[in-house]
């Protein structure tokens, strides 16, 4: 994957849990870095370009890093703990989705 192909995907990604995340509780964006306040914490998700993976710290799964799968068009955990989204939806208790442009 090229620097901007991952620059593109990253970014589509961090607006779609902005926007799907924030319609239940306060998420901010700024840059590439995705802050998320909920009942039990803080949540971070951001783009680390240099691995071409987003990163996410969450205060009840910890922190994890994942690659984008071309084949299944999701974030994979990189140590095989499944999808960004279905983590996040999971933790946060809302239903997102999103999709490669």
């Amino acid at each position: 994957m090229t620097d901007s192909a991952f620059e593109s995907l990253a970014n589509s990604l961090l607006d779609a849990l902005e926007e799907g995340i924030g319609d239940h509780v306060d998420a901010e964006r700024q840059g590439g870095v995705l802050t998320v306040e909920g009942d039990d914490g803080t949540w971070i998700v951001n783009k680390h370009a240099p691995t071409r993976q987003v990163w996410l710290s969450s205060p009840r799964s910890g922190a994890r890093h994942y690659a984008f799968d071309a084949a299944s068009g999701q974030w994979q955990d990189t140590r095989g703990g499944g999808d960004l989204l279905a983590t996040l939806s999971a933790e946060l208790g809302v239903s997102l989705t999103w999709r490669p442009e």
